[in-house]
């Protein structure tokens, strides 16, 4: 296993991640490679039930339901704000 990177150079490969994603983006980064991990070790397990009942009932986070509403709220400021600019 002589191919996998050493001390240095997992501190270069974060340092250009950081300067790619930007540190607001780097949660999102990391949850959504958590969820694609777990799901190619599901896969791997063969555990067809579960992805089935996932994939039929879609689970939203508490996280997604805030940023729905937070959108919502942004789009009826925002157009409140062009109704106050048209008159």
């Amino acid at each position: 296993m002589g191919f996998l990177p050493k001390g240095t150079e997992w501190i270069i490969i974060l340092v250009i991640v950081l300067v790619i994603f930007g540190p607001k983006n780097l949660p999102k980064l990391g949850a959504s490679l958590g969820k694609t991990v777990k799901n190619l070790r599901e896969g791997m397990q063969g555990d067809d039930e579960a992805t089935a009942e996932e994939a039929e009932a879609p689970v939203e986070d508490e996280n997604d339901a805030k940023i729905r509403e937070l959108e919502e709220q942004l789009a009826e400021a925002k157009k409140k704000k062009e109704e106050q600019d048209a008159e």
